[in-house]
């Protein structure tokens, strides 16, 4: 038979190295988008613990505003002394909302939001309280400024250990931002009417003890925290909210003491009314009541 010459073989060494190079190759590539994408990872990891900064920008703020609350009083300055604890409140009612809408609640945030509330809504109205009308009365008095600020203690220290275990729809005991409007709101009226804090230091005593007993009180107060904002709403409740803005801006002292005098008094008629109905007063571990919906 006719023999044909074969093609000879080609170099096994370069055969198997041009694969290997393609290999070498595409891992080199898959590594270099490994780390693309380690870098963006970094990236996206440093741009979301920056933004961690806004909401507690706000909570800053809003210690400050406690700070400057106190110094205010020890210039005897005391309509701006209560002008900044409700700029505190407001400030503490968005730092909250703002880690919520950009995701960036942490743990945290929530000490440090309870920190500066300490100072905002605890220690701040009963310094200021105490220099304004009770500094004058003796042990009495400043014992009662204590007591306040030991009960906005406590009251943070139950609402933080109790959060997951109290019904959503209600306050165990009256908020301290609250507390500290009725504090700070009756100082900044009595100023506005032309009434200095010695001739009402009998008063500025009842407030400030009542603000410091229902706050470690186990009465409910509506927390407004069912409400859909989402949802659509009737043209009367847009006109109410603005008739609201109206009354709190044509005369802010009396409004918004009124306001968080009704307030404060609430939590009593929902306990009592809870009490008629024979419905459970109390609002831990208790779960939505079906008949409430």
């Amino acid at each position: 038979m006719p023999s044909f010459n074969r093609r000879k073989a080609k170099n096994s060494t370069w055969s198997k190295a041009r694969p290997l190079g393609r290999l070498a190759r595409g891992k080199q590539a898959l590594y270099d988008d490994h780390e693309d994408h380690e870098h963006d990872i970094e990236s996206r990891a440093l741009r979301r613990r920056g933004i961690y900064l806004l909401p507690n920008a706000f909570t800053t703020a809003g210690l400050f505003c406690g700070f400057y609350a106190i110094v205010m009083a020890m210039g005897q300055k005391f309509d701006y002394a209560a002008v900044a604890i409700f700029a505190a409140m407001l400030l503490d009612s968005i730092d909250g909302r703002v880690a919520r809408l950009t995701h960036t609640q942490s743990e945290f945030g929530a000490q440090y939001d309870s920190l500066a509330d300490m100072v905002s809504f605890g220690a701040a109205p009963a310094l200021v309280m105490y220099v304004w009308a009770l500094q004058d009365l003796g042990k009495l008095c400043w014992l009662a400024a204590f007591f306040y600020c030991a009960g906005g203690a406590l009251r943070l220290a139950r609402f933080n250990t109790n959060i997951g275990v109290v019904d959503k729809r209600y306050f165990q005991g009256l908020p301290s931002p609250a507390a500290a409007a009725l504090v700070a709101g009756f100082i900044w009226l009595m100023q506005d009417l032309g009434y200095p804090g010695r001739n009402l230091s009998w008063a500025g005593w009842a407030i400030t003890l009542y603000a410091g007993l229902t706050m470690v009180t186990n009465v409910p107060f509506y927390s407004f925290k069912d409400i859909n904002y989402r949802k659509s709403v009737p043209f009367i409740a847009i006109f109410l909210i603005v008739l609201a803005f109206v009354a709190i801006a044509g005369d802010p002292p009396k409004v918004l003491f009124g306001l968080f005098v009704l307030y404060g008094l609430s939590g009593y008629a929902v306990y009592f009314w809870r009490l008629a109905k024979g419905k459970p007063v109390s609002i831990v571990q208790t779960e939505m009541d079906h008949d409430d919906h």
